[in-house]
C-alpha cells in the first residue's frame, strides 16, 4: 500500500506561531474562582456599548439592500470625505477624500501597506515591544521585522538616533504606534516629527499607526503636526481604526491615509484581499464622526480615569512596577527575576483569575513584563486588583 504523501504549506505561514490571545485565554479554564469572577485584561476591546444612535443606524444599514452589496474598493465616498474632513480638523492640514482608503480593520490597513512598501527580503523597523500582529504579518510576507528597542527609562519612546543606525539598503519603512500597543506610551510630537524627517532624509516611509488616537491623555489634543504642510505626502502613511473609538470592533472598519497616488496603488491590493470593506458601518460612520464627538470625548475621559484607578490599585504593591500607562494599556515589570513572563502570566490567570498577556508575546527582551489591557473593565473591578496581585507566588 502506498504511503501517505505530506503536502507542505508555505513555510512562511507554518513557521509563524498561533494567535497568542486564544492561547492565553485557555489558561483561564483552570481558574477555580477563589478570588471571584475572572478579570480578563488580555484584549483591547471597548468596555462600553456603541452609542444608541449609532446602533440604530447600523441596524438600518444592515437591513438595507445597499448594505449587502459591493462598494467602491477604497471605501464609500461619504465616509472617506467625512474622515478626511475630520483629519484636517484635528491636524490642521489639507487632507482630501482621495488621500484615504477604508479597510476591513486596521490590521488589514497594516497588511496592505506592508505589501505596498516591501517585498520578501526587505526589512521594516518595528519598535519593540511590538504589536504581535504586526510582527506576524511581516513574517508571513517574508519581510524582516527589525527590532527598534524602546527602553523603560525613556518611557518606551523610540529614539531617532537608535533608528538611524539600523537603517540600511533593506529597510523600506519605520513603523510607529502611538499611543502604543502594548506599552500605552504616547510619543511626543517632536519625536514623531523627527522620525518623519529621518525617513524623508533617508528615502523611506514613516508608517504611523494611530489606532488609539482618540484616547490621548488629558490636555493632549493633537498627536503631532505632520499634516500641516505638504511634505508628508512623500513620506507619511497613517493607519487608523474606527473599532475602539466607536466601540464597533466586530464591524471591522479601519483606514489608511496617504498621498492619493499611493492610495491608488493600495487599491490594487485591497481589491485582491478584501474587494471592499464591510458596508454596514461605512453607512453609519459619516454621521457618527460629527455627531458623536462629545460622546467620544466622554469615553476618552472614562478610559483616562480607568488608567488612574489601575495605577492606584498597584500603588500598595511596589514590587509590581507600572512602567508605562496610556490609552488602553499598562506595561508592568513583574517581581520574579529570571522567571519567564509566560509562567508569571499563566500563574496569575490560574491562581488569581486575572488574565494579562506575557511580554514575550511582544518581541525580544520582554520576559520581565506583562501587558494589561484595562479599558474593557470598570473602575470598581480595576480597584479589586490589589488583592489579586498581592503575594502572588511562583
Amino acid at each position: 500500500m502506498a504511503s501517505a504523501v505530506h503536502n507542505p504549506i508555505n513555510s512562511l505561514v507554518a513557521d509563524v506561531g498561533s494567535p497568542p490571545i486564544p492561547e492565553a485565554q485557555a489558561w483561564t479554564k483552570r481558574y477555580a474562582g477563589a478570588f471571584g469572577p475572572l478579570i480578563n485584561l488580555s484584549q483591547a476591546v471597548p468596555g462600553n456599548a456603541p452609542h444608541q444612535g449609532l446602533l440604530e443606524r447600523l441596524a438600518s444599514s444592515a437591513g438595507s439592500a445597499a448594505g449587502a452589496q459591493y462598494g467602491p474598493i477604497s471605501g464609500d465616498h461619504a465616509l472617506r470625505e467625512a474622515y478626511a474632513a475630520e483629519l484636517s480638523r484635528i491636524y490642521g492640514g489639507a487632507i482630501e477624500a482621495a488621500d484615504t482608503a477604508v479597510t476591513a480593520g486596521c490590521n488589514m490597513a497594516f497588511f496592505a501597506t506592508m505589501m505596498l512598501l516591501a517585498r520578501q527580503g526587505d526589512a521594516i523597523l518595528l519598535p519593540t515591544p511590538w504589536y504581535f500582529n504586526h510582527q506576524m504579518s511581516l513574517d508571513m510576507l517574508g519581510i524582516e521585522a527589525r527590532p527598534l528597542p524602546c527602553h523603560p527609562e525613556a518611557g518606551f519612546v523610540p529614539q531617532v538616533e537608535d533608528a538611524e543606525i539600523l537603517i540600511d539598503g533593506k529597510v523600506k519603512a519605520i513603523v510607529l504606534v502611538t499611543p502604543n500597543n502594548p506599552t500605552g506610551a504616547v510619543y511626543p510630537a517632536h519625536v514623531i516629527e523627527a522620525f518623519a524627517e529621518l525617513c524623508r532624509r533617508r528615502g523611506i516611509y514613516l508608517v504611523i499607526d494611530e489606532t488609539y488616537r482618540d484616547f490621548l491623555p488629558r490636555g493632549v489634543n493633537r498627536a503631532h503636526g505632520l499634516f500641516t504642510g505638504r511634505e508628508w505626502r512623500d513620506t507619511v502613511i497613517q493607519l487608523y481604526s474606527f473599532s475602539k473609538s466607536y466601540a464597533i470592533p466586530g464591524h471591522r472598519t479601519g483606514a489608511v491615509t496617504a498621498d492619493a497616488g499611493l492610495i491608488e496603488q493600495i487599491a490594487k491590493i485591497l481589491d485582491c484581499i478584501q474587494i471592499c470593506a464591510p458596508r454596514v458601518a461605512q453607512a453609519a460612520l459619516p454621521w457618527a464622526i460629527d455627531a458623536l464627538r462629545d460622546w467620544r470625548e466622554a469615553n476618552r475621559s472614562e478610559i483616562n480615569d480607568r488608567a488612574a484607578v489601575f495605577r492606584k490599585a498597584l500603588e500598595p504593591l511596589p514590587e509590581w512596577q507600572v512602567e508605562s500607562v496610556g490609552a488602553y494599556f499598562a506595561y508592568l515589570k513583574h517581581p520574579f527575576p529570571g522567571t519567564p513572563a509566560q509562567v508569571v502570566a499563566e500563574r496569575l490567570a490560574v491562581d488569581r483569575g486575572v488574565l494579562c498577556l506575557p511580554g514575550s508575546y511582544f518581541g525580544p527582551g520582554q520576559e520581565e513584563h506583562l501587558r494589561v489591557a484595562f479599558a474593557n473593565v470598570g473602575a470598581e473591578t480595576l480597584a479589586s486588583l490589589t488583592d489579586r496581585f498581592r503575594a502572588l507566588s511562583i
